[in-house]
């Protein structure tokens, strides 16, 4: 029972988290990855284990409007308005967020934020 280091907590919340969350064909999941350089979305159904729609600071959309620097606020706001924008055009209104273990702060509840503004509901 030594000290963890940051990965091996965030993994421990992940594990708890994912107990209670469950992505549906009516409700996916919107799973946020963040990297010290990028940030990732992706809405998935986990009930028939695919990705319906993605983005993430490397999208070349997003890349223009934030001249390479994913890693921080500015890019987190355009990749939940990106993600937004595309799961409205399939058809996808309401989704389970899944901050993957990452705590609710700083550029996770931003990317939230975007996306709700944008028209996603949880």
């Amino acid at each position: 029972m030594g000290a963890r280091t940051k990965t091996e907590s965030r993994l421990r919340r992940k594990k708890r988290i994912m107990r209670r969350i469950r992505g549906t064909a009516d409700r996916p999941r919107l799973s946020v990855f963040r990297t010290s350089r990028h940030i990732y979305a992706q809405i998935i159904d986990d009930g028939s284990g695919k990705t319906l729609v993605d983005a993430s600071s490397l999208s070349l959309e997003i890349r223009e409007r934030i001249a390479g620097r994913g890693g921080n606020k500015k890019g987190a706001v355009a990749v939940g308005e990106l993600l937004a924008k595309r799961a409205t055009e399939r058809g996808i209104k309401k989704v389970v967020f899944d901050r993957n273990g990452f705590l609710y702060h700083g550029r996770i509840k931003v990317l939230a934020d975007a996306a709700r503004e944008k028209g996603l509901l949880f």
